[in-house]
């Protein structure tokens, strides 16, 4: 089991996915769009990046799925 993130971490997060930055699901990827100079510390930067990743990852995972039909079998 994964750690708890903080409220801090976790209200920067979804106000930066509001934002019209496009982040990706690669933690390193949302290290270099964050930057060094927004953030007040590595530490903090590094659990934003790696909790947006996260969120891109279960935005992926929920999106709907086709619908299958399947004819019943005749015997």
């Amino acid at each position: 089991m994964g750690r708890i993130k903080s409220l801090l971490v976790k209200k920067a997060a979804k106000q930066l996915l509001n934002t019209d930055v496009v982040f990706s699901e690669k933690f390193e990827k949302n290290k270099k769009i964050l930057g060094n100079n927004t953030m007040p510390s590595k530490p903090l930067r590094n659990k934003i990046a790696g909790y947006i990743s996260r969120l891109e990852k279960m935005k992926r995972i929920q999106k709907p799925v086709k619908k299958i039909e399947i004819d019943p079998i005749q015997e």
